[in-house]
C-alpha cells in the first residue's frame, strides 16, 4: 500500500505520486502484515512478535448528523440542529471503536494517522492477542490481558480516547471534572434543596 512516505526520501526518489490512490481502492478495515510507519508503531507499544497484529481502517471526514427519523428531533427549538453538529470525539476513536468491534477477540492498544484525502482519514490500530502465551508471558505487557481491558477503545481508555475526554490535573482541566465540561456546568448551576433543611 502507498501509505505513509517520509517526505524527503519520497522527493529524493521522485516519488512524487498520490499516496492515497491505492489506499482509496482498499476495504474499508483490513489486516495489515506489517505497519507502514514502524517508527510510530513502534513508540506507541508495538512489538514484531507473535500476539501483535495492524489493521488498516479509513473513516469517513466531517461532521455528525444527527440520527433522527425524518429529521424529527421530538424536542425544543434548541436541540433541533440536525446537519451542522461537530462530533465531540476525534476521528481516530470512531476508528479505534470500529476496528475493535471487528476484531472483538482482541484488544486495541493504540492508533496513528497515516493518510488522508478529500473524503477520507486513513489510522493504523495495533491489536494485541490476550490469549496468546507470549502476551500473557510478556511482563510489559501481560496488563492488556486482564478482563479489566476488554473493549478499552469503546470506553475511553485508549491515549486518543482518554483526550476527548477531558481528563488531566491543573487549571486547564477544572471545567471537566466530573464526566465532561456539560456535566461540570449542570453540577455547578442545578439548585438542589432537599425536603427538610
Amino acid at each position: 500500500m502507498a501509505g505513509w512516505v517520509d517526505r524527503s526520501m519520497a522527493e529524493s526518489h521522485g516519488m512524487r505520486e498520490n499516496e492515497g490512490t491505492l489506499t482509496f481502492h482498499l476495504p474499508m478495515n483490513q489486516r495489515s502484515s506489517r505497519p507502514s510507519r514502524p517508527d510510530k508503531a513502534r513508540r506507541l507499544g508495538y512489538k514484531a512478535k507473535q500476539g501483535f497484529v495492524i489493521y488498516r481502517i479509513r473513516v469517513r471526514r466531517g461532521g455528525r448528523k444527527r440520527p433522527v427519523p425524518k429529521g424529527a428531533t421530538y424536542g425544543k427549538p434548541v436541540n433541533q440542529g440536525i446537519n451542522q453538529l461537530k462530533y465531540q470525539r476525534a476521528l481516530k476513536t470512531i476508528a479505534e471503536e470500529r476496528v475493535g468491534r471487528k476484531c472483538s477477540n482482541l484488544r486495541v492498544l493504540n492508533s496513528y494517522w497515516v493518510n488522508q484525502d478529500s473524503t477520507y482519514k486513513y489510522y493504523e490500530v495495533i491489536l494485541v492477542d490476550p490469549n496468546h502465551k507470549v502476551i500473557r508471558r510478556d511482563p510489559r505487557i501481560s496488563w492488556i490481558a486482564t478482563s479489566t481491558h476488554k473493549h478499552r477503545e469503546a470506553r475511553g481508555l485508549t491515549s486518543i480516547g482518554r483526550k476527548s475526554r477531558g481528563i488531566g490535573k491543573g487549571h486547564g482541566y477544572n471545567k471537566t471534572k466530573g464526566g465532561g465540561r456539560y456535566a461540570n456546568w449542570h453540577r455547578r448551576n442545578t439548585l438542589s434543596l432537599r425536603r427538610y433543611r
